[in-house]
């Protein structure tokens, strides 16, 4: 009972007290009358408000002398066929990696389409980020849960996204393959059950081995135990995704409808072969993130799928820099993997991205004033799909005007699969390329190659 009284002395000194320490400043009823006098409900104000409660925000905002300035013929452009559709999944960034090379593999075999298969990468890369959790768990397992970065670890075990390098990792261990040798399925392309209940089991697992080597298993026991917790993981893939072939056959129709013999492969033969003498790791990425110092080499932490591949790591650079870079690659027909803010300033039904789409301001008659950094530090703005970069219109000086993406949201979204989008919307909202070193500065690649400066994964930009 004393305990209890004791409990209740506290909890009420606590009450009395909190207001003290409180920083907060309430709004007071006095303050919530003067804020309701100053909705002035003039003419405009009731027509918006009407318009605005019963209405899409976006067809009120939409700026229409902005309607037909865009077209989609360009100066340049690569030579690209065909849009892939990722359906509903987070995989933009492996479609967009491996839809680079869909023309490289269209000359090879002399066929008018080619897909590889995601599929097969997906599930490769679910396993790996599954490996790198558990080992995560054991590596931490001496901090709290309360830590930011076992926190972290578990607020998403796994996931759809990634980037350039996660498809390097993966493709340098596990190869290529076509389409045909591992099709999608429903969950391949409805990935949000799979994932829910993968992250579900992984956070059980990640708590299993915590408490392992809290209780003094040797590292060999904890290994054992992680090694049979990844054939579950294994099982759970393997049943929504199929099982990715070790060797399989192809063979096809070319271009002028001939057909070829049939051939054996494993995916790492069918990589060499498609690829040749390009090597994945000849590429480099380029961020545009003023919020932080540009000529600088950048490494986020623990960022990657495969534990014994590359973290995340780029060249922060003003965009006049990259955009020069982009130009030279696409005017030699090389497209480009990019991530950009796609769902800023788009008319999806026309298949254009430009700063004046749309004015908000005009709308609600108040101003939203932040620059890219601000929206960068404020989380309001950062890269939230990839794409194939592969044209550019420029004028009589070489300055561009507009470019293109080869979207994977299939055919009937965009202009037949395609976004265009002007040159100031790539200075705003475009942030990473990643292109070939031959197309890039020395400048930029002795950056490349010195000691990056470590950025924790929960950084605003990531």
């Amino acid at each position: 009972m004393k305990s209890d009284f004791k409990f209740l002395k506290l909890l009420v000194l606590v009450l009395i007290i909190s207001p003290i320490f409180s920083n907060g400043q309430p709004i007071e009823k006095e303050k919530i009358s003067d804020i309701r006098s100053s909705f002035k409900k003039d003419a405009y104000t009731k027509g918006m408000q009407n318009a605005l409660s019963s209405n899409d925000i976006t067809k009120l905002a939409w700026n229409r002398e902005n309607e037909g300035t865009v077209d989609h013929h360009f100066t340049y452009r690569v030579d690209v066929s065909g849009i892939t559709n990722q359906k509903k999944s987070g995989r933009c960034w492996l479609f967009t990696s491996l839809n680079i090379f869909r023309p490289v593999a269209m000359k090879k075999f002399n066929v008018s389409s080619f897909e590889f298969s995601e599929n097969y990468l997906y599930f490769w890369d679910l396993f790996e980020k599954a490996n790198l959790f558990l080992n995560n768990m054991i590596e931490t397992a001496d901090l709290p849960l309360e830590d930011q970065k076992v926190r972290w670890y578990f607020r998403s075990p796994v996931d759809d996204g990634g980037q350039w390098i996660n498809f390097v990792n993966l493709a340098n261990k596990y190869g290529m393959v076509p389409r045909e040798a591992m099709e999608e399925t429903h969950s391949s392309e409805n990935t949000s059950w799979m994932v829910r209940l993968l992250k579900r089991k992984l956070r059980e697992q990640g708590l299993e081995l915590r408490k392992l080597k809290a209780s003094g298993k040797n590292p060999k026991a904890i290994q054992e135990a992680k090694l049979n917790m990844l054939k579950d993981i294994y099982r759970m893939l393997a049943l929504n995704l199929g099982e990715p072939p070790v060797e399989f056959s192809y063979r096809y129709k070319n271009a002028l409808g001939e057909l070829s013999e049939t051939k054996n492969y494993t995916p790492e033969s069918f990589m060499q072969e498609v690829l040749g003498d390009i090597k994945l790791n000849d590429y480099v990425m380029l961020m545009n993130d003023p919020s932080r110092p540009y000529w600088k080499h950048y490494d986020i932490e623990n960022y990657r799928n495969v534990e014994e591949g590359e973290n995340w790591h780029y060249v922060n650079l003003p965009n006049e820099e990259i955009k020069k870079f982009c130009m030279e690659s696409i005017k030699n027909n090389e497209a480009m993997y990019a991530s950009c803010d796609v769902g800023k300033q788009l008319r999806r039904d026309f298949g254009v991205l430009d700063v004046d789409n749309f004015n908000f301001e005009e709308v609600y008659g108040v101003t939203f004033g932040m620059d890219k950094t601000k929206r960068i530090q404020s989380r309001e703005s950062g890269s939230s799909h990839g794409m194939v970069l592969m044209a550019v219109e420029v004028d009589e000086n070489e300055k561009p005007l507009k470019w293109q993406f080869e979207n994977s949201w299939g055919v009937k979204s965009g202009e037949k699969g395609y976004l265009t989008f002007t040159d100031k919307w790539f200075s705003e909202y475009m942030f990473r390329i990643v292109v070939h070193k031959k197309f890039v500065s020395q400048k930029v690649l002795d950056i490349y190659n010195e000691d990056p400066i470590k950025l924790p994964p929960w950084d605003p930009m990531f």
